[in-house]
């Protein structure tokens, strides 16, 4: 499947696999922000995607920022619907209590994963079938 991106200023980059392996393409910033401690930007990357019907793509964190650094997405994943052709952009937060958090123009900020869609109609039902787990949810298996 090929998505065509649509560079939107002089700064953007067209977003690549950091590996030839690697299921999720890395986002750049498109335009210097510092983050303070415990706050959060919504960072452009100057890039607008034409994603084909029935395909969806996700903005997920970068693992490096996160444990080097604490910065994170405050939406993550942030979800981009096949319909949507405005410019891409990352809400990310610095968790660091201390430590401003510099972005230049051209930094990896973040992974962008597209992804196929199941066919899914969400329909009413009287009850659920029953599973071992049942209705036990949040921290229910422990830790």
């Amino acid at each position: 499947m090929e998505v065509p991106v649509l560079l939107l200023r002089e700064s953007a980059r067209l977003p690549v696999r950091a590996h030839a392996h690697d299921a999720a393409f890395d986002l750049h910033a498109a335009e210097d922000v510092v983050l303070a401690p415990g706050a959060r930007a919504t960072v452009p990357t100057g890039i607008a995607l034409g994603l084909p019907p029935e395909t969806a793509a996700l903005v997920l964190p970068r693992s490096g920022l996160a444990a080097r650094h604490g910065v994170t997405l405050l939406n993550a994943p942030g979800l981009i619907d096949a319909g949507y052709r405005g410019e891409i952009f990352v809400i990310m937060l610095n968790t660091d209590r201390d430590a401003p958090f510099a972005i230049a123009a051209g930094d990896r900020i973040a992974q962008l994963l597209v992804t196929d869609l199941a066919d899914v109609s969400l329909v009413e039902a009287a009850e659920l079938d029953a599973t071992a787990r049942g209705p036990r949810g949040l921290g229910s298996t422990g830790v």
